[in-house]
């Protein structure tokens, strides 16, 4: 680690990791929400929006066509008093991030031209969230208790407020808080740290240091008591019960920190509410603000279910403990959970580096180390003092999401057709400056740094290990082929849900807290189910991976548990399938697949209950078979430690009967339609356009089919749906296009949020610009910047051992070899604008696309 203060005042650390040759950058600005305007509550994130219109000598197409061609992983994020910028790009791009930073770092053109487009973007993203009942449940639990101070609202903002904000007010904004003495830059992943300086220095040294206002002081009145319920469209409801803690920078924090952990854990009595059938989650955290911090107990429950009576067993655990402290065990156990996690952050580029941003510009701390320092000195004594002076259950402020079903679908007007006067077609690029283009004409194949070695066990089991020594942990990732539309057996829908919260139970030898304290022990992370991991230090891997065999292949599946699981499956079951989100989901499937298709296959409260013992355990018999289990094993061991491991305590494990049929059948072309969901929680409308294609992922026109997905929506700000829907006409906050290929069918999706006058508007625009990539081959120069893209996200695809597991994975599920992101790029390279043309031609109907919206009914 290096870390430098420049001349000018622009603090930087630099943090080596050779996981992929990727590297992240995050330019933390000690500015955010706590230093807008009063009456402007979103003057710092609407600047963190036009830091993406254009600086002199870089403009907002620019800016764009380069984030692409790097890969197309760069974000940005407003806090309280900080603002984030982030990258993540191939190692030998690093020096574009930089002169992007350094450039709107120096200036920013915020012109009025661009904020009148940027507006109606940042106004669908305030529709978008206030649309999300645990977003309001969030601000009105903040607006009661940080009333009078600057926390009483996030960094969001208001319609009414950015109508009234102009561009100058962001320019001065910038100009007054954007400088290096008020920055942090962090760099992680494969750098040479001397080198990475040097490029700082060389770009941001003569940027000039600025005089800074005093910050605003936050003046913390006494909270009081208050309680409030928030309708939502989820199946299910939420309980919190929140109180005001000191804040990151408190002594008292690392203890909070501790607490927090302690009162999660799923040995201590909150989370024993879940198996007492009491509430189907539970959890305590911990959320700090510059000043203060929010501590709250968070726990979903069963629609129908009386939260009062939940909130007074709640209130009861949290008053026995402030009388009568925590476990002396659950404290270490918590310690060693933490250093396990301290090891476990090192395993991804990007998180390495929003951990290093956090410690530094939240924390207030040196590093990430200091922080796990200042736990390990906590004792039991420390937390229980500070239960007992901070859980003030008196003050305390209670919310209440309450569930609320919808109206039937029903068919929607307006279809596809409106008029709109914005220009479509292909993209123009622009031409780029002398430091980035060089990055544009490296199109090659990126070699990839993995070499996973393949085996299989005599039962069947595939194991594959992938050795990286990162950090000192090893991480195993499982997943078993299955899919229960076509697994579960007739009349006994629902077996899936119901046994994979069973599998939370514990194993035949350990019951539910036995095998919860033998975690614990070891400070392992664990989650059986067809989707099954275990993440531990390398030390306790023998430890950790017999833990999970013993849970994946010996569960306890006790019938007390089963009782519990299946009475509340039954009345989630029930509240679901009248919310919302599962009707719009379920209308999309039926609009798309004839009826007999598995897919329309549901659990009904009937068939829940109508699940006892031995169907649950038939179904674990017929799905769990290691014939169809992938094993990856990552980290710090050797190939034959993990092979002997994995064979001591999975090799004995046998399958049962016959292989089950597990893929879906062909699909046929589905006909347009239009359904709409009412829903009363939202403000704005989710809509998804939706076809069936009958490709197959095998089919080699795939590629041709997603590298024409990501010149239509598949890049983020250089797509042309996000030029022209996001950019131009200011209709969506974000729209995405996905091309979902499976091994017998496929179907291509595009999903969008707006208000709900420009649901048609926008379904136009996206059905016409798929028209447009029929009849147009795409243009040399945007499928060059395309394929750029796609080329470099194979390597930051390798920059996370739980995203290289994954990957590895899903090709595995899929039948594809585990090189297939190679073999992908070749292609990409190989493909020209005729072939895309052809394969969007042979397989995209735009005039059968179907259209589900959830929210207010478009008119």
């Amino acid at each position: 680690m290096l870390r430098a203060t420049l001349p000018n005042g622009l603090r930087v650390v630099i943090v080596r990791n050779a996981l992929a040759p990727v590297v992240a950058t995050s330019v933390n600005y000690l500015v955010g929400s706590d230093e807008t305007p009063a009456g402007f509550p979103g003057t710092a994130h609407a600047q963190e929006h036009m830091m993406f219109r254009g600086s002199p000598g870089l403009t907002a197409e620019q800016l764009a066509d380069i984030g692409s061609v790097v890969g197309g992983d760069f974000n940005a994020n407003t806090r309280e008093d900080l603002t984030q910028y982030l990258f993540t790009v191939p190692a030998e791009d690093l020096d574009v991030a930089l002169h992007i930073e350094a450039l709107r770092m120096r200036a920013v053109l915020d012109s009025a031209q661009e904020w009148n487009k940027e507006r109606g973007a940042i106004e669908q993203e305030v529709a978008q969230d206030m649309s999300e009942p645990s977003y309001r449940l969030f601000e009105k639990l903040r607006a009661r208790m940080f009333a009078g101070t600057p926390y009483e609202h996030d960094a969001l903002g208001t319609r009414p407020s950015f109508d009234k904000t102009s561009a100058q007010m962001l320019k001065s904004f910038h100009d007054t808080w954007y400088a290096p003495n008020n920055a942090i830059l962090v760099i992680a992943g494969d750098v040479d740290p001397q080198t990475a300086l040097s490029e700082v220095r060389l770009l941001f040294g003569d940027i000039a240091a600025r005089k800074l206002p005093a910050k605003p002081r936050v003046h913390l009145a006494a909270v009081k008591s208050a309680s409030f319920t928030v309708d939502t469209d989820r199946p299910n409801g939420t309980l919190m019960i929140a109180m005001r803690v000191p804040g990151p920078k408190d002594p008292d924090f690392a203890a909070l920190e501790v607490l927090a952990d302690v009162l999660s854990s799923r040995r201590f009595e909150l989370y024993g509410l879940v198996p007492k059938g009491k509430a189907i989650g539970a959890e305590f955290a911990l959320d700090p603000l510059p000043e203060a911090s929010l501590a709250y107990a968070v726990l979903s429950f069963t629609s129908g279910d009386d939260p009062k009576a939940l909130e007074s067993a709640v209130r009861a655990i949290l008053a026995r403990v402030t009388h009568e402290g925590v476990p002396a065990d659950l404290v270490e156990a918590a310690k060693l959970q933490e250093r396990s996690a301290a090891q476990l952050q090192r395993n991804s580029i990007p998180e390495l580096a929003s951990v290093w941003s956090d410690a530094l510009a939240l924390y207030g701390l040196t590093s990430p180390d200091e922080d796990l320092a200042r736990i390990e000195r906590v004792t039991v004594a420390d937390v229980n003092r500070v239960a007992r002076k901070y859980l003030d259950l008196k003050d305390a402020i209670t919310g209440v999401m309450l569930p609320r079903g919808s109206g039937a679908p029903v068919p929607s007007g307006g279809g596809f057709g409106g008029q709109e006067s914005i220009a479509l077609g292909e993209a123009h690029p622009t031409a780029l400056p002398p430091w980035a283009q060089k990055a544009l004409e490296r199109l090659e194949v990126p070699a990839s740094t993995l070499r996973p070695l393949v085996s299989t066990l005599p039962n069947g089991l595939t194991l594959i290990v992938q050795p990286e020594d990162v950090s000192d942990t090893v991480s195993v990732y499982g997943h078993i082929r299955n899919r229960p539309e076509t697994e579960e057996f007739k009349g006994q829908e629902g077996a899936a849900q119901l046994l994979d919260r069973l599998l939370t139970w514990g194993s035949e030898s350990l019951d539910r807290v036995a095998f919860q304290e033998a975690l614990d022990a070891i400070g392992a992370q664990e989650h059986a189910g067809t989707d099954f991991s275990v993440q531990s230090l390398a030390e306790h891997f023998d430890r950790a991976l017999q833990l999970l065999a013993d849970n994946e292949l010996h569960p306890g599946l006790p019938d007390a548990g089963l009782t519990v699981i299946r009475g509340q499956l039954a009345l989630g079951v029930a509240a679901r399938n009248a919310s919302p989100g599962f009707l719009t989901q379920r209308s999309l499937r039926a609009a798309l697949f004839p009826p007999e298709d598995p897919s329309l296959r549901m659990s009904t409260p009937e068939s829940v209950r109508a699940l006892d013992p031995a169907k649950v355990r038939a179904y674990y018999q017929h799905v769990f078979r290691p014939d169809l289990t992938t094993i990856v094993v990552i980290g710090k061991v050797t190939p034959e430690a993990a092979r002997a491991a994995v064979g001591k305590y999975f090799g004995g494990w046998k399958a049962d009967g016959p292989t089950p049929a597990i893929d879906l059948p062909a699909a046929p072309a589905n006909r347009a339609g239009t359904i709409a969901v009412p829903d009363a929680s939202r403000v704005q409308d989710r809509v998804i356009l939706a076809q069936t294609l009958a490709l197959t992922r095998s089919d080699p026109d795939y590629y041709a089919l997603q590298l024409g997905n990501a010149v239509l929506g598949g890049s983020f700000y250089a797509t042309r749906l996000s030029i022209d829907l996001r950019k131009n006409a200011g209709l969506v906050y974000s729209v995405d296009s996905v091309l979902q290929a499976g091994r017998t069918r496929s179907v291509y999706l595009v999903e969008y949020a707006s208000d709900p006058g420009n649901v048609v508007k926008a379904a136009d625009m996206v059905s016409r610009e798929v028209t447009v990539m029929q009849d147009t081959a795409v243009g040399a120069d945007e499928l060059t910047r395309v394929k750029a893209c796609l080329l470099r996200q194979l390597p930051l695809s390798e920059a996370g051992i739980a995203e290289i597991a994954r990957g590895i994975l899903a090709r595995s599920d899929l039948g594809l070899p585990l090189d297939e992101p190679t073999i992908a790029a070749h292609h990409y390279i190989e493909l020209d604008g005729a072939a895309v043309q052809a394969g969007f031609r042979k397989w995209l109907r735009p005039q059968d696309l179907v259209r589900v919206s959830e929210g207010p009914t478009p008119p």
